[in-house]
């Protein structure tokens, strides 16, 4: 039984670290602002964990990336490219 104990011990220490790395990972990329999160380098293993422990911020992720990939509609024929409100002027380019 002690034999048994001493194995349990060992093992648990050898995986405390590997915890502590994955906890604090998690942690730090969480705590941070949503738009400045996935600016980073380690952007892909942000999307990791979030699609593992956080599915909605994933799929909140996703659903930006889509938003700012989409192309602004083109104007109608015979449109002017400029809107006027109020007393500014506003070039469309």
């Amino acid at each position: 039984m002690g034999e048994l104990l001493g194995w349990v011990l060992v093992g648990a220490w050898l995986l405390l670290p590997v915890v502590a790395v994955v906890l604090v990972i998690r942690w730090s990329m969480s705590s941070g602002r949503v738009e400045t999160k996935y600016d980073s380098s380690a952007a892909g293993l942000v999307d990791g964990f979030d699609a593992v422990f956080s599915p909605e911020a994933y799929e909140a992720h996703l659903e930006r990336d889509r938003a700012t990939r989409r192309t602004a509609p083109a104007p109608a024929p015979g449109e002017p490219p400029w809107t006027i409100d109020g007393d500014s002027i506003r070039i469309d380019v």
